[in-house]
């Protein structure tokens, strides 16, 4: 390039400085308020933001007058439908959490409700789920026997449905729901597979008719468990398993090929406990084996604030229980509720959503109700069916009241293995081995993460695979933080572009210029890393000019565009490079600093000890001037390059 080619850059602007408490405002405002949910309530009278503030928090006032007659048919037979499911599962997920059945109806009638005024999503369908069920037996048993001390640990599950139902408010109203976005996909693809695996070895003791069996998760413990009594197992239970399971499998499998026959897999768990009762009650097989639910209390929820055990000795416990528990109650809720929404194009409110999940829990555990979610199954048959609104949790919960009040004594017969059955069918659609195929292809690290979840819940415990799962995203965070890329750019061949060299092969070095791109904020964790990576990125690049013959090298530029922050360990990072280029005789530039980074060089003094005519905005401009010096020097070795601060 000659020099007549060559055009003076714009200075880069330093911005100015805000007041302090300005700027932790705006920065506490982007944290917490990403959304501005305050901007509804600007220029509007009192009267008005009273009422937007009750549309807020309590979503059916905002929807309500605007509801019509032909979306109360949808919901209606939507609702319905989903009732029809939620009946025997609550009665199946309440056995599985080691609780009396009847807690398991309770449970789909309150919270529903609770979710039906508060909550955001149009599509989910509230009850009680696998995964909670399954960590309430395996963390509070360790505690307590369930047979044994059947009133204290349903206290205790009370209590843990209190304490998870604080903590998802509490995050919710003080908008720290990032927290739960540690649980990747991949962490809950495996947490997910895991404990279904567990549940359905662990129903084995309702196919086979066990009667004792342990409450241990882990895989060697439930085998031993299941072959050390051979003697024990009933045939008759195993047939009459082995017949709903295929029934089961059956209805979901012709489901799932003309999405217009959902209702025969919505229909199918009901169909099952009463063909079951019915077949127990004619063939009198409680008498060969058969284990049966028994009598059910009739009526409504009885009020449990009073059961609510804050003086326990296992008060510790409760909590523990109720945080992991409500962490994966809010992760799969809030995971379902956003994937509904998607597909009829309307947003979820994360922060909303933890609200309505944890007052809906706290509502439960004071009227008999353990933890409620919102289970992918039951969401799908609620999305299945057509529902519009909301509503259809309170069909739902409407037909469980009826249920309460007159039918329970109908579920005297149903047999156990039915409920088995019901389980592992539903457990069944939670491994998903084709989302385990497809982060092998996509991402082998989340592919390890997800099978690290897996192999900890199936061979270890609930907990340990939860802690493995977590422990492995935070570290593949923390790694990310403390060994950001950098890479070599070069020019694509006419243009004024400069892109990686490895991903584009076309891109051409410039002769005498090394420019590397930093691809992260510069912060404590990763400063001493980037300076040892961009010093041997100088050696390595000199090592090679000297090696092929080449111009040797006379300017490094830094490309810092996606250098978003930076702190005080990154200026101190700066400032050893610029020694470390000095000594070997080189130029530092920079390329494109951002605003924050820009103000914080410029108040270290880093500016005035680089020079401010080695900023440049972009570049392409950075490697003009390096050219132009360099074509300068060589048509004239008597010119020095003081200064440009004339020219700017």
């Amino acid at each position: 390039m000659g020099n007549a080619d060559y055009e003076c850059p714009r200075r880069v602007s330093i911005p100015p400085s805000k007041p302090f408490f300005n700027s932790l405002k705006s920065g506490l405002k982007e944290t917490l308020f990403p959304d501005d949910p305050f901007r509804q309530f600007k220029n509007q009278s009192a009267s008005r933001k009273l009422l937007l503030g009750l549309q807020y928090f309590v979503p059916i006032l905002e929807w309500a007058p605007r509801y019509t007659f032909e979306f109360f048919k949808s919901d209606l037979l939507a609702g319905i439908t989903i009732a029809s499911l939620a009946v025997p599962q609550g009665i199946s997920y309440a056995n599985l959490a080691n609780l009396p059945p009847i807690l398991g109806l309770y449970s789909s009638f309150v919270p529903p409700l609770v979710y039906a005024m508060m909550g955001s999503s149009k599509d989910l369908a509230v009850g009680t789920v696998a995964v909670g069920s399954l960590l309430i037996s395996s963390m509070l048993g360790k505690e307590v026997n369930p047979n044994e001390n059947p009133k204290l640990y349903v206290q205790l599950a009370l209590t843990a449905t209190f304490f998870a139902g604080v903590f998802q408010a509490s995050l919710g109203f003080l908008r720290l729901g990032f927290v739960v976005d540690f649980l990747s996909h991949a962490t809950i693809v495996g947490f997910m597979g895991g404990p279904a695996t567990v549940v359905c070895l662990q129903q084995l003791k309702g196919i086979l008719g066990l009667v004792r069996f342990t409450h241990a998760t882990d895989l060697q413990s439930v085998m031993r468990s299941v072959f050390s009594q051979t003697s024990q197992w009933r045939w008759e239970s195993g047939v009459l398993g082995c017949c709903f399971l295929l029934f089961l499998l059956l209805t979901r499998y012709f489901s799932k090929k003309k999405a217009t026959f959902f209702w025969i897999n919505a229909m199918a768990p009901l169909t099952s406990v009463i063909l079951g009762s019915v077949l127990v009650y004619f063939t009198d097989a409680e008498r060969h084996g058969v284990q049966v639910i028994g009598q059910l209390k009739k009526g409504l929820n009885p009020p449990s604030l009073s059961e609510l055990d804050f003086g326990s000795p296992y008060l510790m416990t409760a909590v523990k229980t109720g945080v992991i528990i409500g962490v994966i109650a809010l992760a799969e809720g809030i995971a379902v509720g956003r994937s509904f929404a998607m597909f009829k194009n309307y947003h979820i409110d994360g922060n909303k959503e933890m609200v309505a999940f944890g007052m809906m829990n706290i509502a439960g555990s004071c009227t008999s109700c353990y933890l409620t979610a919102g289970p992918f199954s039951r969401s799908a048959v609620n999305f299945n069916a057509g529902c519009k609104t909301a509503v259809s949790n309170i069909v739902m919960a409407t037909a469980v009241m009826i249920t309460l009040l007159f039918l329970t004594p109908l579920f005297h017969y149903t047999p156990l293995v039915v409920l088995s059955s019901i389980i592992i069918a539903a457990m069944l659609g939670l491994i998903d081995y084709e989302a385990v195929i497809h982060l092998w292809k996509l991402d082998k690290f989340d592919f390890i993460v997800c099978m690290s979840a897996y192999v900890g819940v199936v061979f270890g415990s609930v907990e340990i695979g939860l802690v493995i799962a977590v422990t492995i995203s935070l570290l593949r965070v923390l790694l990310s933080v403390a060994r950001p890329r950098t890479f070599v750019l070069g020019n694509i061949p006419n243009s004024v572009t400069y892109r990686s060299i490895d991903q584009y092969p076309v891109a051409k070095s410039v002769p005498g210029v090394l420019i590397l791109h930093i691809d992260a904020p510069i912060y404590f964790a990763n400063a001493s890393y980037l300076r040892e990576r961009i010093s041997r990125w100088i050696y390595e690049e000199e090592e090679k000019l000297k090696i092929s013959g080449e111009t040797g090298l006379q300017y490094v530029i830094l490309d810092m565009s996606s250098v978003g922050s930076i702190d005080t360990s990154g200026i101190s990072m700066f400032e050893e490079i610029k020694k470390v280029v000095d000594r070997r005789g080189l130029k530092l530039l920079l390329a494109n600093p951002r605003s924050e980074v820009i103000k914080k060089l410029n108040n270290s003094k880093f500016i005035e000890n680089i020079g401010q005519e080695w900023i440049y905005l972009t570049v392409a401009e950075a490697v003009a001037a390096c050219n132009f010096m360099l074509h300068t020097c060589k048509s004239n070795p008597e010119v020095e390059y003081n200064s440009q601060d004339d020219n700017v």
